[in-house]
């Protein structure tokens, strides 16, 4: 009798701490994803605002040869 109860009880301690842990890893995945899609964005906005000061500044050097 205390062999069974004994065998119930870490079968489900075991499959509670399944699921917890489950959901533990979800959840640390989904905001590691968010992350990394949220610096991607920004660096990909860097990129175009360098590159756009990147464009004026050359074009603003092409001019002041022409002139000088």
């Amino acid at each position: 009798m205390l062999r069974t109860r004994l065998v119930w009880f870490g079968l489900g301690f075991t499959a509670t701490a399944a699921a917890i842990s489950q959901l533990v890893w979800r959840d640390l995945w989904v905001d590691r994803y968010a992350l990394s899609s949220d610096m991607e964005q920004k660096f990909n906005a860097l990129e175009g605002r360098v590159s756009s000061l990147e464009s004026v500044s050359l074009s603003e050097s092409q001019t002041a040869r022409l002139e000088g």
